[in-house]
């Protein structure tokens, strides 16, 4: 029988990752109902929806960055600073609606910074965005200090945490969905996302063939500042209020959520329904820790062994699957 493509076993790989992945969110959802006081109430699910927001969506272009076998840490930067220039704006005197704008604007602004470095310089991605993790949120205390601005409109703040199904999904949530929807489709379903994934496995090969890889990268990482400046929009207005350390620490639940949902760190291989699982259950192990009053040092453990976790067991199944049997 001939050996199986390699292209076939990494697709096999996924697809059990993804449903083992599945299995274990559903498994730690009805533990936590079943175990946790508060877990299973709307109130409850409300608040784990709209925690799986700021991640989700930031998590959809770094997934992307991912496939070509790069990174973006400065993520979580980017929305403190898109949301400390918010609120000073907003205190100047600015109409929302630009101060939202130019919020997004400055996000992809960033995003080309990191862009330029990687694809025009030639500079590794890990350290670029380790400079610029530190720059970023540096500049959000030189804009804003200490200060916390409070006083956004109760109409914007309501409809950014409201409930649209159910009582319990929130709005925010569902505009989430449609841009993980959209962006799986890209990914998955067009030559676009084919060309992420070329690229990944073989960034010269991808090259010779027509890829323009430099540009492909470089506007990924203006997409994911946009989102990021996005992302740092919704979290300002959920919690109605614009500090320099918004968003703190993020990027490590979003690295741990992509890495977990099956995409691997080299590039070239993961799916958007693996990475939305890893979402979700990051989020909902989170919940359901913070409801048993489990200190916010051992939730970071936690994240941390996911993170640690999702890079290790893809492997160890790859390396599994490679193992030949032996017939009697």
């Amino acid at each position: 029988m001939p050996a199986e493509p390699p292209s076939g076993r990494g697709a096999a790989v996924l697809r059990r990752w993804d449903s083992a992945l599945i299995a274990t969110l559903l498994l730690v959802t009805l533990t936590a109902a079943l175990a946790v006081d508060g877990f299973a109430t709307g109130r409850n699910a409300q608040f784990l929806l709209l925690d799986a927001v700021a991640i989700g969506l930031v998590a959809l272009p770094v997934t992307l960055i991912v496939i070509t076998g790069e990174i973006d840490l400065s993520v979580a930067s980017t929305l403190g600073l898109c949301s400390a220039v918010m609120g000073q704006l907003w205190v100047s005197g600015w109409p929302l609606e630009l101060v939202v704008l130019t919020a997004v604007a400055l996000g992809a602004l960033l995003g080309a910074v990191n862009g330029l470095f990687v694809t025009g310089f030639g500079l590794p991605a890990l350290a670029v965005t380790i400079g610029t993790l530190a720059a970023y949120r540096g500049l959000a205390f030189v804009v804003l200090g200490d200060r916390a601005v409070a006083d956004f409109p109760r109409a914007w703040t309501d409809a950014v945490g409201g409930t649209a199904l159910a009582g319990a999904v929130p709005a925010a949530m569902l505009v989430t969905a449609v841009a993980a929807a959209g962006c799986a489709v890209l990914l998955h379903a067009t030559p676009l996302g084919r060309s992420l994934f070329a690229i990944g496995n073989n960034a010269e090969a991808a090259r010779f063939s027509g890829i323009a890889v430099a540009r492909t990268k470089f506007w990924l990482f203006v997409s994911c500042g946009a989102v990021s400046g996005l992302a740092g929009v919704f979290w300002t207005l959920r919690y109605a209020s614009a500090r320099a350390d918004n968003g703190q620490g993020l990027e490590l639940a979003v690295v741990a959520a992509v890495l977990l949902g099956g995409v691997s760190i080299f590039g070239g291989r993961g799916t958007l329904a693996g990475v939305c699982a890893g979402v979700l259950l990051l989020v909902t192990l989170r919940n359901a820790l913070q409801l048993a009053d489990v200190p916010a040092d051992t939730l970071d453990i936690v994240t941390g062994s996911l993170l640690i976790l999702s890079v290790l067991a893809p492997r160890a199944l790859t390396a599994l699957r490679r193992t030949p049997t032996t017939r009697t």
